[in-house]
């Protein structure tokens, strides 16, 4: 399993970059035969410089249109609430008035069915599974439950006793 690490951008436009500069210096009128093609140095320097010229136009357009993606994020979080709004303000006040809504490019909310007996039932026992496996509790039965403290090497000591409930002292009669 080999280790390539697939290099930058910023990285491989630099390496075509060094080849189109040593292949000038080194061999300014030279003969390549590569995959079949015999290239002259000035043949493969233009393709190599087509390759650069195309790099630097992708990432030019990569740029801009990070540009416009953060210019859009802006205007949509000023706009988006007031859009939001006015949707809801148009529903609330056309209503179910189907032709005006829709030209606006909305639906009316729909109705929301009732549940039926059964499925209510359903439900109440479904919630009251979920509870009891979740173990669940409400608020007054919850503050019945007190933990314990560790102390030390492994003791582990009582919560104190909650205080006794004072008892009204009865009128002597």
């Amino acid at each position: 399993m080999s280790n390539t690490v697939k290099p930058t951008k910023a990285a491989a436009l630099g390496h075509v970059t060094a080849l189109i500069a040593g292949t000038e210096k080194h061999t300014p009128n030279g003969s390549f035969t590569l995959g079949n093609v015999t290239y002259t140095t000035a043949s493969l320097v233009g393709l190599l410089q087509e390759l650069v010229a195309a790099m630097t136009a992708l990432n030019a357009a990569q740029a801009g249109s990070r540009d416009a993606m953060t210019a859009l994020r802006g205007v949509t979080a000023k706009v988006g609430p007031v859009l939001r709004a006015y949707r809801r303000y148009l529903l609330a006040t056309y209503g179910t008035a189907t032709q005006t809504l829709a030209d606006y490019g909305l639906e009316p909310a729909k109705a929301r069915t009732p549940l039926t007996s059964a499925a209510q039932v359903t439900a109440a026992l479904k919630a009251k599974a979920t509870r009891t496996a979740r173990g669940t509790r409400g608020p007054k039965q919850k503050a019945l439950i007190k933990g314990t403290v560790e102390t030390g090497a492994g003791h582990t000591a009582a919560p104190p006793a909650p205080p006794a409930p004072a008892i009204p002292a009865k009128p002597v009669a």
